[in-house]
């Protein structure tokens, strides 16, 4: 199933995309994409309904980030040639840290916070938590993923790296810092989440064009390790890593600006895109 979230900003409702590519509602059923809705129970419920039966959605709504996170995770430097990119050794386990702030959906705008110089892109591809997960091994960890997703996970690299050691909130989580969407994949649909090629453009210009198969630590992988220390819930989103290709890389570098469109994709996941803006008080 193409799960998703649609309608204004903080009034979204949850839906699903048919065979033919027309929104249908949910909202009858279950109040939104958060915890309880991601559960195994609700998804096996929801994919046991005729499509045809379900409300159609008329026009062409606004589409917001496909789920309700819980908490918002992401991995660094968990892309072999990326990590090359960056002149930095291979991590010995995955690097996690955290995004504070909110998703944005498809065609929402990346804000360039007051102050930005070097507001960076990063294709990521996302999953979400759908069981309570502790202490999994890699075997198992795939079961506990309720569905993937396409994410740009957008960094300030001045704000991360220039402003007194490494600010890693501040870096990457500036209001706007996390586009996800358009929908949410459920993973009995993605057969295998390391062969998926992933890619980035600015402006029609591509600059990442990779292959999960790249990754450090598989989605599996990094799943068992954090559920050793940390107890994933449903909901909970993690950003897995992005390949080479970002702004900080480039020779000269090349960082985004008001007027830029950013447009990326996961293969099977669905294309996401931005429009860059300036910060407005």
């Amino acid at each position: 199933m193409k799960l998703l979230r649609y309608g204004p900003a903080g009034k979204e409702k949850p839906g699903l995309l048919d065979s033919n590519g027309k929104i249908r509602d949910l909202s009858k059923l279950i109040n939104d994409f958060d915890g309880d809705a991601l559960a195994p129970a609700s998804l096996n419920k929801i994919s046991k309904l005729k499509e045809n039966q379900l409300p159609l959605v008329r026009g062409r709504p606004r589409l917001g980030p496909p789920v309700v996170p819980r908490r918002t995770f992401a991995i660094a430097l968990n892309y072999a040639l990326h990590a090359k990119e960056a002149g930095v050794k291979v991590p010995s386990e995955p690097f996690v840290f955290t995004k504070t702030c909110p998703l944005t959906g498809h065609k929402d705008a990346i804000v360039l916070p007051k102050g930005s110089k070097k507001t960076d892109w990063e294709i990521e591809l996302c999953l979400v938590i759908g069981r309570k997960t502790r202490h999994v091994s890699k075997r198992d960890a795939l079961k506990y993923v309720a569905g993937y997703a396409t994410g740009n996970e957008v960094s300030e690299r001045a704000f991360l790296l220039e402003h007194g050691g490494l600010q890693w909130i501040m870096g990457k989580s500036p209001d706007t810092f996390a586009p996800l969407g358009p929908w949410l994949v459920t993973s009995d649909e993605v057969k295998n989440p390391q062969k998926l090629r992933l890619w980035l453009e600015v402006n029609g210009k591509r600059y990442q064009d990779s292959n999960t198969s790249d990754m450090i630590f598989n989605c599996a992988a990094i799943i068992s390790n954090m559920s050793k220390m940390i107890t994933l819930y449903p909901g909970d989103v993690i950003y897995t890593g992005t390949p080479s290709g970002v702004g900080l890389g480039m020779k000269p570098q090349v960082f985004l600006k008001a007027g830029d469109i950013v447009t990326c994709g996961v293969e099977g996941l669905g294309e996401h895109k931005s429009k860059v803006v300036k910060y407005k008080a």
